[in-house]
């Protein structure tokens, strides 16, 4: 078979598999063996997405999680050869928005759900740390595994059992603790535009707060910078803050 043909037999095989059998099945393929890969490849992929998505297919009921899921394999695009990279672009896929009829917040939930994979994965070292350093006087490291969320809509509280009607504006911090354990918290506006400041590294904490001060239009005295301690000892003690640049 020439280089021609090869790649022309690649692309109708796939999209024989990604079609669900709606496409001529290839020449020289048995039935049999085609219908053996269609199965096995789609099982592959909704083996990740169940795995992934669990609140979003229990949300939708198992008829339409599993047209969603087709919908996707037919439809969806991925650059990434990793199979842990599915969930990714099953989220970009809905957050594109040329999918079946959905819930308007479905995309978010999903995009949440996925952050917990996304954060378990991600690269824990950081520089290296002093865990009991002065946190207004030395340079706060922060947890390099998590991921500051923001969405339309409560996405922490949605399930079977509550599915919002209106927008509710939420801002959630996914990370990863010391024992490797992802974790979700819900932040106020001031917590997250600190953690947000705190991610360029190199400025000493009440630099930092200096700048969060001016976001909020408060003067950094000496009241502030006491609020601004607590806060950055309460995010040392949830792991979020790892110490300060050793």
């Amino acid at each position: 078979m020439s280089a021609p043909d090869l790649q022309d037999f690649q692309r109708s095989f796939g999209q024989r598999i990604r079609s669900g059998g709606r496409t001529p099945r290839p020449a020289g393929v048995p039935a049999p063996a085609m219908v053996r890969y269609e199965g096995l490849l789609f099982a592959n992929l909704r083996g990740f997405l169940d795995r992934c998505f669990p609140v979003g297919r229990a949300c939708l009921g198992e008829q339409r999680w599993a047209r969603l899921c087709r919908a996707f394999f037919r439809d969806g695009a991925s650059e990434s050869p990793w199979f842990r990279d599915i969930p990714r672009a099953f989220v970009a896929y809905l957050e594109a928005g040329a999918t079946p009829p959905l819930p308007r917040w479905f995309a978010a939930l999903a995009h949440y759900e996925w952050a917990e994979l996304a954060v378990d994965l991600m690269d824990g070292e950081g520089a290296p740390a002093d865990p009991e350093g002065d946190l207004l006087d030395g340079i706060p490291v922060l947890n390099p595994a998590l991921l500051s969320l923001a969405f339309e809509w409560p996405v922490q509280r949605i399930g079977p059992g509550y599915r919002p009607r209106r927008p509710q504006p939420v801002r959630l911090l996914v990370y990863r603790d010391a024992s490797d354990a992802v974790c979700f918290v819900e932040l106020s506006p001031a917590t997250a535009a600190l953690i947000a400041l705190l991610g360029p590294a190199g400025r000493r904490g009440r630099e930092v707060l200096a700048g969060l001060a001016g976001q909020l239009g408060r003067e950094a005295d000496a009241a502030f910078l006491d609020f601004g301690r607590h806060a950055l000892a309460d995010l040392r003690r949830l792991g979020i803050i790892l110490g300060v640049q050793a």
